[in-house]
């Protein structure tokens, strides 16, 4: 079977994302700028890439390679088509993180934001380990509701399935998942958004070398 995400249409997804209920679109935005900012590194990778909110924070003169992975390819097809300014920059790489997470090329930062959800702990302990970065910097959803987990829009029913693959998030389990891969927690912050939900992001950084 599929993975739900090859089925949402990234119009669908773009416009719930950013409705003023929801506003994630926009604060992922703001979070993006920082997180490509924030250290001194060349290189880096974005999993769960989608249509590339963000990318226009990539600054070429900073930046000599930038990944953008996702499972859907025509999400994939709309980055490198909004995105030419980055040529030669951003490679975009179609990868089905559960089961190819071995094919991620090494860089120094990875960004993982509202993408650890729908992979599960373990798998992105094994995207941590093949990418081998100094920093990573995730973003998870905190949900005051567990079941309604997908904000309430006109566009709700394009996500039907993802509770299939779906995983509660906790920061405390995510650094603990982290930790055993060799990386510390070095900052967290949290995002509060219109409908009760919030973003908080963590970032880590390697602290020794797992055998």
């Amino acid at each position: 079977m599929s993975n739900p995400w090859e089925e949402i249409s990234l119009d669908d997804y773009e416009k719930h994302m950013s409705l003023d209920s929801v506003r994630q679109l926009q604060a992922m935005n703001a979070i993006m700028k920082e997180q490509f900012a924030a250290y001194p590194v060349d290189t880096a990778t974005v999993l769960g890439i989608a249509g590339g909110n963000g990318l226009e924070h990539v600054s070429p003169d900073k930046f000599r390679k930038v990944y953008g992975v996702d499972i859907n390819a025509d999400y994939l097809r709309a980055v490198a088509q909004r995105y030419t300014e980055l040529s030669g920059v951003l490679d975009c790489l179609q990868l089905d993180l559960i089961n190819e997470a071995e094919k991620l090329p090494k860089s120094q930062l990875l960004i993982a934001n509202l993408l650890i959800e729908y992979i599960g702990y373990g798998a992105f302990q094994r995207a941590v380990l093949q990418t081998a970065p100094e920093y990573v910097s995730c973003v998870i959803q905190i949900n005051t509701d567990a079941e309604l987990w997908v904000s309430e829009s006109p566009y709700l029913h394009a996500f039907d399935r993802l509770d299939e693959i779906h995983h509660q998030m906790e920061e405390a389990a995510l650094t603990a998942a982290i930790n055993e891969t060799g990386y510390s927690l070095i900052l967290q912050e949290s995002c509060p958004l219109p409908n009760g939900k919030a973003l908080v992001r963590l970032d880590y950084r390697k602290t020794e070398v797992i055998q």
